[in-house]
């Protein structure tokens, strides 16, 4: 297998959201001044540097994205010296059994393999998800290097129940060698603490650039522009479609690249498609009155993205209430409904036709809650890294 990419709550889930948020926002206080770290970031093949400011400036990537790799680059202002790898040439061989290694052990060897000399020169490792961390550490293991190493757990947890006993046994030999496992979700973190009682683990909220935000907006009228975006696995399109399909008051516009066309084959009030460009996707954003994040039932916080850049761009969300979202938001900040329930999206939304004063209170409270920079948004996220780097390297 390789690794690329309830009920309604009550009030009971506001005390957890802060008791939670009190616990793990400030694990490691703050990043110091200078920090004098190496770090090199580790991320998978086709996500170099260069490639990244490419798409980015040619509005090829879709979405509220920093100049560098996930806003990794912010830590240079924070001291680090910050290193990424570049494009590695292959010829038809290499490729050929790279391909076939990542088929066989679920992770990039190879891309890890030839920057094994840039991982001698570093202080720290930094990976974005199980793919880098695991060939990263097989790396550091095959050539007794010492370099530190962060990982950054996604859709590990998910997954793990449905790996092989091979790959089980295999994946925990090489998580012992990574010093610290970060997770962006407080039920992935849970989950490996019964899976691996032994490792260090730290929960590190993700977070997107917040510098700029939208007016939120004032909706009124008797119909609503609905947009969903997004192509994790754990998207729950049919519950989304069974919600919408007919109603004459709701338009719907899904933009993904993963969603099933045949969803909106007998619903003339949706629209499935890929944006094409950046300027396509702000368009939709523009237009739409509610940001809606359907999901299956998942460990890893899936939506966090999407939700966060309808916050910032002042638009209501409704999402469902799994993955540890709660950890972001609580129910005063965005509506919950539960996984699975195309009744309960269709009251929510509904709701907004009859109470638009109430989605937009929950909007303009869940966009202060990311005007907390310390806390909140790619800076945080990046500092975070700093600040954990720091501590192991004490040690």
């Amino acid at each position: 297998m390789q690794f690329e990419e309830r009920n309604r709550p009550g009030k009971r889930m506001s005390v957890q959201h802060n008791a939670v948020s009190n616990q793990v926002l400030k694990p490691e206080g703050r990043a110091e001044e200078h920090a004098n770290i190496v770090v090199f970031v580790h991320l998978a093949f086709n996500k170099n540097a260069a490639l990244w400011r490419k798409a980015r400036a040619e509005g090829r990537l879709v979405g509220i994205n920093d100049e560098t790799p996930y806003g990794y680059g912010r830590a240079e202002t924070m001291g680090c010296t910050i290193k990424f790898p570049t494009r590695q040439k292959m010829g038809y061989l290499v490729k050929t059994v790279r391909l076939a290694l990542r088929g066989i052990f679920g992770f990039d060897i190879i891309h890890s393999w030839l920057s094994r000399n840039e991982f001698r020169d570093a202080d720290i490792i930094w990976t974005h998800t199980e793919s880098q961390f695991l060939s990263v550490a097989a790396t550091l293991l095959l050539t007794k290097q010492k370099t530190k190493l962060l990982g950054q757990v996604v859709w590990l947890m998910d997954r793990w129940e449905h790996l092989s006993i091979f790959h089980k046994w295999l994946y925990r030999k090489l998580i012992a060698r990574v010093d610290i496992l970060t997770f962006l979700s407080s039920e992935n973190y849970k989950k490996a603490q019964t899976l691996f009682p032994t490792a260090t683990l730290k929960i590190v909220p993700f977070g997107i650039p917040s510098e700029v935000k939208r007016p939120v907006k004032i909706f009124a009228g008797n119909k609503i522009n609905v947009l969903a975006m997004g192509n994790d696995m754990h998207r729950d399109w049919k519950t989304l479609t069974m919600a919408v399909a007919g109603n004459q008051q709701i338009k719907l516009t899904i933009l993904s690249s993963s969603a099933p066309k045949h969803l909106a084959q007998d619903a003339i009030n949706i629209n499935i498609r890929a944006a094409k460009n950046n300027d396509e996707f702000f368009d939709e954003l523009n237009n739409a009155d509610i940001v809606c994040v359907p999901l299956k039932p998942n460990l890893h916080a899936s939506g966090i993205t999407v939700i966060q850049e309808a916050v910032l761009s002042g638009i209501p969300v409704i999402a469902t209430n799994t993955g540890g979202l709660d950890l972001y938001f609580s129910e005063d900040e965005i509506a919950y409904v539960p996984a699975g329930d195309a009744l309960a999206l269709q009251a929510a939304l509904q709701d907004l036709l009859q109470n638009p004063a109430a989605a937009r209170k929950r909007a303009i409270a869940a966009q202060a809650r990311m005007a907390d920079a310390e806390n909140y948004g790619a800076q945080a996220y990046i500092a975070r890294h700093v600040a954990i780097s720091q501590n192991l390297l004490k040690k």
